[in-house]
Protein backbone atom coordinates (compact mmCIF):
# COMPACT_ATOMS: atom_id res chain seq x y z
CA UNK A 1 0.00 0.00 0.00
CA UNK A 2 1.52 3.44 -1.14
CA UNK A 3 0.09 7.08 0.35
CA UNK A 4 0.41 9.75 -2.58
CA UNK A 5 0.50 13.57 -1.17
CA UNK A 6 -0.25 15.79 -4.07
CA UNK A 7 0.81 19.05 -3.12
CA UNK A 8 -1.29 20.89 -4.96
CA UNK A 9 -4.19 19.97 -3.42
CA UNK A 10 -3.18 20.16 -0.01
CA UNK A 11 -1.97 24.05 -1.10
CA UNK A 12 -5.80 25.40 -1.03
CA UNK A 13 -6.30 23.00 2.20
CA UNK A 14 -3.19 24.65 4.09
CA UNK A 15 -4.17 28.25 2.94
CA UNK A 16 -7.82 28.02 4.71
CA UNK A 17 -6.28 26.57 7.80
CA UNK A 18 -3.60 29.87 8.26
CA UNK A 19 -6.73 32.11 7.13
CA UNK A 20 -9.32 30.63 9.15
CA UNK A 21 -6.67 31.00 12.12
CA UNK A 22 -5.57 34.39 11.33
CA UNK A 23 -9.57 35.40 11.42
CA UNK A 24 -9.55 34.02 14.84
CA UNK A 25 -7.10 35.87 15.87
CA UNK A 26 -8.59 39.36 14.50
CA UNK A 27 -11.76 38.75 16.04
CA UNK A 28 -10.41 37.56 19.38
CA UNK A 29 -7.97 40.54 19.36
CA UNK A 30 -10.94 43.02 19.00
CA UNK A 31 -13.16 41.71 21.34
CA UNK A 32 -10.56 41.93 23.87
CA UNK A 33 -9.95 45.61 22.69
CA UNK A 34 -13.22 46.02 23.47
CA UNK A 35 -13.42 44.51 26.93
CA UNK A 36 -10.86 46.70 27.80
CA UNK A 37 -12.36 50.16 26.20
CA UNK A 38 -15.30 49.51 28.16
CA UNK A 39 -13.79 48.54 31.67
CA UNK A 40 -11.76 51.13 31.46
CA UNK A 41 -14.78 53.41 31.77
CA UNK A 42 -13.75 54.95 35.22
CA UNK A 43 -14.41 58.18 36.68
CA UNK A 44 -11.44 60.04 36.55
CA UNK A 45 -10.06 62.27 39.61
CA UNK A 46 -11.82 65.61 38.80
CA UNK A 47 -15.13 63.90 38.29
CA UNK A 48 -14.98 61.90 41.19
CA UNK A 49 -13.86 65.27 42.95
CA UNK A 50 -16.54 67.18 41.32
CA UNK A 51 -19.22 64.56 42.26
CA UNK A 52 -17.97 64.10 46.07
CA UNK A 53 -18.45 68.07 46.16
CA UNK A 54 -21.92 67.85 45.12
CA UNK A 55 -22.82 64.42 47.09
CA UNK A 56 -21.84 66.57 50.36
CA UNK A 57 -24.14 69.25 49.46
CA UNK A 58 -26.80 66.67 49.17
CA UNK A 59 -25.97 65.18 52.75
CA UNK A 60 -26.42 68.70 54.06
CA UNK A 61 -29.44 69.09 52.70
CA UNK A 62 -30.80 65.93 53.95
CA UNK A 63 -29.17 66.84 56.91
CA UNK A 64 -30.88 69.94 57.18
CA UNK A 65 -34.28 69.35 58.83
CA UNK A 66 -36.83 70.84 56.59
CA UNK A 67 -39.02 68.99 54.68
CA UNK A 68 -38.35 70.63 51.19
CA UNK A 69 -34.58 70.45 51.67
CA UNK A 70 -35.10 66.89 52.00
CA UNK A 71 -37.03 66.70 48.91
CA UNK A 72 -34.79 68.26 47.07
CA UNK A 73 -31.56 66.66 48.62
CA UNK A 74 -32.92 63.37 47.18
CA UNK A 75 -33.97 64.79 43.82
CA UNK A 76 -30.05 66.12 43.71
CA UNK A 77 -29.20 62.92 44.24
CA UNK A 78 -30.98 61.00 41.08
CA UNK A 79 -29.70 63.63 38.91
CA UNK A 80 -26.15 62.60 40.45
CA UNK A 81 -27.12 59.16 40.10
CA UNK A 82 -27.74 59.95 36.42
CA UNK A 83 -24.72 61.60 35.69
CA UNK A 84 -22.52 58.90 37.40
CA UNK A 85 -24.45 56.71 34.85
CA UNK A 86 -23.78 58.78 32.15
CA UNK A 87 -20.03 59.02 32.82
CA UNK A 88 -19.91 55.29 32.16
CA UNK A 89 -21.69 55.30 29.32
CA UNK A 90 -24.48 53.62 29.94
CA UNK A 91 -27.27 53.86 27.75
CA UNK A 92 -30.94 54.98 27.92
CA UNK A 93 -32.92 57.83 27.52
CA UNK A 94 -33.60 58.02 31.05
CA UNK A 95 -32.52 57.08 34.23
CA UNK A 96 -34.71 54.15 34.64
CA UNK A 97 -33.35 52.77 31.06
CA UNK A 98 -29.47 53.40 32.47
CA UNK A 99 -30.56 51.57 35.59
CA UNK A 100 -31.96 48.65 34.15
CA UNK A 101 -28.75 48.38 31.87
CA UNK A 102 -26.63 48.97 34.37
CA UNK A 103 -27.90 46.26 36.78
CA UNK A 104 -26.25 43.72 34.62
CA UNK A 105 -23.06 44.61 35.66
CA UNK A 106 -23.61 46.09 38.76
CA UNK A 107 -26.44 43.57 40.25
CA UNK A 108 -26.26 45.87 43.90
CA UNK A 109 -27.86 48.63 42.11
CA UNK A 110 -31.53 47.18 42.26
CA UNK A 111 -31.15 48.01 45.65
CA UNK A 112 -31.83 51.91 44.34
CA UNK A 113 -34.92 50.85 42.42
CA UNK A 114 -36.83 52.03 45.48
CA UNK A 115 -35.17 55.20 46.40
CA UNK A 116 -35.90 56.33 42.40
CA UNK A 117 -39.68 55.33 43.03
CA UNK A 118 -39.82 57.48 46.08
CA UNK A 119 -37.80 60.93 44.23
CA UNK A 120 -40.82 60.18 41.22
CA UNK A 121 -43.40 60.12 43.89
CA UNK A 122 -42.14 63.50 45.18
CA UNK A 123 -42.00 64.85 41.67
CA UNK A 124 -45.36 63.56 39.99
CA UNK A 125 -47.55 63.38 43.61
CA UNK A 126 -48.34 67.54 44.89
CA UNK A 127 -49.61 65.72 47.84
CA UNK A 128 -46.95 63.30 48.64
CA UNK A 129 -45.03 64.08 51.97
CA UNK A 130 -41.43 63.11 52.98
CA UNK A 131 -40.91 61.55 56.41
CA UNK A 132 -37.59 62.49 57.56
CA UNK A 133 -36.74 58.39 57.93
CA UNK A 134 -37.84 57.61 54.30
CA UNK A 135 -35.68 60.71 53.19
CA UNK A 136 -32.25 59.28 55.04
CA UNK A 137 -33.06 55.32 53.83
CA UNK A 138 -33.09 57.05 50.41
CA UNK A 139 -30.13 59.39 50.49
CA UNK A 140 -28.07 56.29 52.27
CA UNK A 141 -29.75 53.83 49.14
CA UNK A 142 -28.44 56.90 46.99
CA UNK A 143 -24.64 56.82 48.64
CA UNK A 144 -24.49 52.83 47.84
CA UNK A 145 -25.07 53.20 44.81
CA UNK A 146 -22.58 55.96 43.62
CA UNK A 147 -20.20 54.29 45.88
CA UNK A 148 -20.60 50.81 44.21
CA UNK A 149 -19.94 52.82 40.92
CA UNK A 150 -17.00 54.75 42.22
CA UNK A 151 -18.33 57.75 41.75
CA UNK A 152 -18.16 58.77 45.40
Amino acid sequence: MTVTIDLASAGPIAAYAVGAAAVSVIVFSLFRALRRFFASRKFMAQDRATLRRRWQEIEDMAASGGEMQRKLAIVEADKLLDQALKTLAMPGETLGERLKFAQYRYPELRDVWWAHKVRNQLVHEATFHLETGLARRAVAGYRKALNRLGAI
